[in-house]
């Protein structure tokens, strides 16, 4: 079996965090649905790209969809 393991849960994104350093990308921060308290929210660079390869940035109250994945290493427990 190749498959990792993922976990895709819905999400909204709450504000858009300007960076005070122009070298910086901006930051999103989204709300995570169905999450645990602790991880409710998560902050991404504003710097994606869509289909296309063309550089999009999300908005506040954009609906989003986070999905999660186990990082392949060589240790079996992780």
């Amino acid at each position: 079996m190749n498959e990792k393991p993922n976990a895709t849960l819905s999400g909204t994104v709450e504000t858009i965090i300007k960076s005070p350093l122009a070298s910086e990308p901006e930051r999103a921060q989204i709300a995570v649905e169905q999450a645990d308290h602790s991880y409710m929210q998560i902050r991404i660079e504003n710097t994606l790209t869509d289909e296309n390869c063309e550089e999009v940035h999300l908005r506040p109250d954009a609906k989003v969809r986070v999905t999660v994945r186990r990082r392949a290493t060589g240790n079996p427990r992780q």
